[in-house]
């Protein structure tokens, strides 16, 4: 099978050294105690990573196992919880807060913008007994960036726990979890840190533990439930057999971006989105967010007339180039480029670029400006 060049926002490009990190010999890591030091320590990275000195755990599945846990860890029969919405992740929060017993309370943003903060603030004025809110950082199937900075600290002040997912933003855009008063931030593996997917890591604060504590009832699973990892190092047990190759290159991707220095990450970022949007919009394109650019991921609507599946597939074909179209209400009428991680790199989006306008020529889209000459000119 030929690999193509992953351009979508999430999995990404993955970097040889944490590759070769997941082939190396593993050993037991439910009786060996050198893994239980390797895992603590691999934790502690990521809290550095994203600011914290919460405990920070790894678990085996998928980023939105980590979205699942949080909710089903804090979530007593009965609870009223917020659910900050402008997205399809945003509002998917409310499947888990009713799955585990919840009453879900919508907070509806524009699907085109940030979460208005003002509005926000105005609305917890008349109505702020909640147990715990959720917020998507980045919505990756539309590309909205809300500003976490600004709405957990003003959830906080009201007594309400936070719950972040950043899996699409976090390595990518700033993130200050302690500053932020973030209680449970979620991160992935397959994402802005471009390690393979199959990881979900987290922190969690000491409030979230006290809450998950003062339940009601039990939390009403196993493979989801926080509260039986708090003790884990101290006991030298896993709730289950830790997948060592796994976690192994997830620790060499934190390691790539320690090295590169988090300010130097998120620079690259920014240059790369902002180089992407101006070459989008100047060759005659319409990017989909109206306010609240993303720098992980650029969503761009499709022209009239063309069909989204068949312009991925010939980029698919003829470049070997594979972009995203979207889903929910999204489906069919935008198409996304992944530009966070290791896809964040010029030559690679630059290519990228040149496909899809050769693409839409194929298509007879013919736009007004080389999209790849205007991103070289931005980013450089």
């Amino acid at each position: 099978m030929k690999v193509p060049y992953i351009m979508t926002p999430g999995p990404t490009q993955v970097r040889e050294n944490v590759r070769l990190a997941r082939a190396l010999e593993t050993t037991n890591p439910d009786l060996d105690i050198q893994f239980y030091d390797f895992y603590k320590e691999t934790c502690e990275r990521i809290g550095s990573f994203l600011n914290t000195k919460n405990e920070v755990r790894i678990l085996s599945g998928e980023g939105i196992l980590g979205l699942e846990a949080a909710c089903a860890s804090l979530t007593d029969k009965g609870d009223r919880v917020l659910v900050i919405d402008n997205g399809i992740f945003g509002e998917g929060f409310a499947d888990f807060v009713t799955l585990y017993g919840g009453e879900p309370v919508f907070f509806k943003g524009d699907r085109q913008r940030k979460i208005d903060v003002e509005a926000l603030e105005k609305f917890l004025e008349k109505d702020s007994n909640f147990k715990y809110a959720t917020v998507v950082h980045c919505d990756t199937p539309s590309g909205v960036l809300n500003e976490v900075d600004k709405i957990c600290p003003l959830l906080k002040d009201k007594g309400i726990l936070t719950v972040v997912d950043s899996v699409a933003a976090m390595g990518g855009e700033e993130f200050r979890v302690d500053n932020w008063k973030i209680d449970i931030a979620l991160g992935g593996s397959q994402k802005a840190v471009s390690a393979p997917p199959g990881l979900t890591f987290l922190s969690i604060s000491d409030d979230a533990f006290v809450a998950m504590e003062n339940r009601k009832a039990p939390i009403a699973s196993f493979y989801c439930n926080l509260l039986v990892w708090k003790d884990y190092y101290d006991k030298k047990w896993f709730p289950y057999t830790q997948p060592a190759s796994d976690i192994m290159g997830l620790r060499a991707a934190i390691d790539n971006i320690l090295e590169e220095g988090k300010d130097n990450l998120l620079r690259r970022h920014e240059k790369i989105a902002s180089a992407v949007r101006a070459a989008v919009e100047k060759a005659g394109l319409s990017l989909y967010i109206k306010e609240g650019y993303s720098n992980t991921v650029t969503v761009i609507e499709v022209p009239n007339g063309i069909d989204d599946k068949a312009l991925i597939d010939y980029m698919l074909d003829n470049f070997g180039i594979l972009i995203a179209g979207s889903f929910g209400y999204l489906n069919g009428k935008v198409i996304r480029i992944g530009h966070m991680g290791e896809n964040a790199r010029a030559d690679k989006i630059s290519y990228t670029l040149v496909s899809l306008q050769k693409s839409l020529d194929h298509f007879g889209v013919e736009l007004e400006r080389n999209m790849s000459q205007v991103f070289l000119e931005y980013s450089i």
